[in-house]
């Protein structure tokens, strides 16, 4: 062999290792995500799925089985994962759990939620809060450092009723949130048509006041604008976005999720907004969409477009970290769906779908 040959022979070995170096490099998992799931059917607990920088996804992997954890959060800053299981038992409570993260979760402590069939869970500097949807109330207990749960500390039991016969008979928290830059904590409840404010001291909730929203809202989650001074209640039974403003979260405005001409029955579920403030979304179960609002400068919304969420009962979405997609949880169908986000216009764009048993949340690593 001459030493042409050899070169040319050297040549092509490292342009197929570049080529081969490139390949693994498209592939590689740019974005990994938890699923939790409703465990009644084929589901086994957590989940965990990646996905590459083009949006498409990788395998998903069972993380641990528990029962149904359709609520997941971080604590102490992504090193644990917050987990609900969203049963009743015998003592009429549900139960919230701390995972170790890992190449497998590791089940670190399991304690009382508060209440029976809580739905949420979140964290903020060690304070633990959850929401119980049967049991009315919200719950509050701690994590320490290496992700050991206290005992319940603390129960805000809510009180009242709304109008929606059957839906609104009682108290249902749906979901609690810690206000930005201020010490105060926002109960969501379904139930009672109501937001519950309170401030947390001494492990204790304090102070709580009641804000009424409009009749037969039936609100379930909610999304602040970056800027601290607008916030957007989803609601579950009059599907629509109800705009508020200013310390007292007065009410600016009530906008609806769904198309004019739509006739079916939906609920909404889920909202998110932008991490620049520009665009908001929502979820709609029966109309089955991701609806698409622009943000306007004083807060308000304006309708861009729906889109299909290409399965049946979109419950849980979110944004990517980086915001350049967004990734839905289709209940009944089995399946996540990844779409692509425009960040200049809103729109979002199919990119990939994959089976997952009974997805109900989405949780991004960051």
């Amino acid at each position: 062999m001459n030493k042409s040959t050899i070169i040319l022979a050297l040549i092509s070995i490292f342009a197929l290792s570049c080529n081969q170096s490139k390949e693994k490099k498209m592939t590689q998992a740019a974005y990994s995500i938890y699923i939790g799931t409703y465990t009644d059917t084929n589901s086994k607990g957590i989940y965990k799925i990646t996905m590459n920088k083009s949006g498409k996804f990788g395998e998903l992997s069972l993380q641990a089985e528990t029962k149904n954890p359709s609520f997941l959060s971080f604590a102490n800053k992504g090193k644990n994962l917050l987990a609900i299981n969203e049963i009743n038992s015998l003592d009429g409570v549900g139960s919230v759990e701390s995972y170790k993260i890992g190449d497998q979760l590791e089940l670190i402590s399991r304690k009382s939620s508060g209440g029976a069939h809580p739905c949420f869970v979140t964290e903020k500097e060690g304070i633990v809060l959850t929401a119980n949807y049967t049991g009315g109330n919200t719950g509050l207990l701690r994590v320490d450092e290496k992700g050991n749960l206290s005992e319940l500390m603390d129960v805000n039991q809510h009180k009242g009723s709304g109008t929606v016969e059957g839906r609104q008979d009682a108290p249902h928290a749906h979901s609690i949130w810690f206000q930005p830059n201020k010490n105060r904590a926002i109960a969501v409840d379904l139930g009672t048509n109501e937001l519950w404010t309170s401030t947390i001291e001494d492990d204790k909730f304090d102070h709580t006041e009641r804000i009424v929203m409009p009749e037969g809202s039936g609100p379930r989650h909610l999304a602040f604008h970056p800027n601290g001074k607008v916030i957007y209640v989803i609601n579950e039974l009059s599907n629509t976005i109800t705009i508020l403003k200013g310390e007292s979260l007065q009410t600016i405005d009530n906008v609806n999720t769904l198309p004019q001409a739509f006739k079916g029955s939906s609920f909404t579920a889920d909202i998110h907004i932008s991490s620049d403030g520009k665009f908001l979304y929502g979820s709609n179960r029966g109309h089955n969409s991701i609806v698409i609002y622009a943000v306007l400068e004083d807060g308000g919304l304006e309708l861009i477009g729906h889109e299909s969420t290409r399965g049946d009962h979109p419950r849980s979405f979110s944004l990517s970290p980086d915001g350049k997609f967004l990734l839905v949880a289709n209940q009944n169908t089995d399946n996540l769906v990844c779409f692509k986000r425009n960040k200049e216009t809103g729109l979002l764009t199919f990119v990939d779908e994959i089976k997952a048993p009974k997805p109900v949340c989405v949780l991004f690593e960051k």
